[in-house]
Parts: structure tokens; C-alpha cells; sequence
């Protein structure tokens, strides 16, 4: 269930990439240069909100933060109630694609 809009979580994001550019002292070309995220990208970035996943990835490696994205988002690991459970789960095939709808 989501508690926030995209725009909200867009909002976000590029206010806490843009903080944590500034708290480095880094102007946008400094941020550009150091990522090699083309200037017009970055600048579409903290205006719209616009930016492709590889670009956000390379701003992220410079400014911080892109270890604790990725630990986000590790798939949760199985907690087991009773014995049952693990016997229910080992009876289940191993899925190595997504269902279709």
C-alpha cells in the first residue's frame, strides 16, 4: 500500500540528492563533472525531476548513498512461524520468473 504520491517521492529525492550536494560544497557543474552526468541532465534532474536510473545510479555514487540503496532493496528473506511453514515452502517449486497477469 503506498502512503505517499510519486511526485512526493520525486520531491524528495531530488531534494535530498540537491542537500547532499550542497553539504559537499559542490556546485552543479562540480556534481556534473565528478559523476560525468551530462550538466543539462543534472539541472532537468533538480528541476523536473527527470533523469534516466544510470544517471541517478552516478549521481548517487558521488553524493552517497548508492550501498544503502542497494541494501533497500535486497529481497526479504522467508521468516518461518512453525515447522509447518518450512515444510509448506520447501513443497513449492522455485520460481526463476515473475508471474504473468
Amino acid at each position: 500500500m503506498l502512503f505517499i504520491s510519486f511526485s512526493k517521492v520525486q520531491k524528495k529525492l531530488i531534494d535530498n540528492i540537491r542537500e547532499r550536494r550542497l553539504q559537499m560544497n559542490l556546485t552543479q557543474e562540480g556534481l556534473a563533472e565528478r559523476s560525468g552526468v551530462p550538466l543539462p541532465t543534472l539541472r532537468k534532474f533538480e528541476q523536473k525531476g527527470l533523469i534516466s536510473l544510470d544517471s541517478f545510479l552516478k549521481l548517487l555514487s558521488v553524493v552517497g548513498g548508492l550501498e544503502e540503496m542497494v541494501d533497500v532493496l535486497k529481497p526479504k528473506e522467508q521468516s518461518f512461524k512453525s515447522i509447518d511453514d518450512v515444510l509448506k515452502s520447501e513443497e513449492k517449486p522455485i520460481k526463476k520468473r515473475g508471474s504473468r497477469k
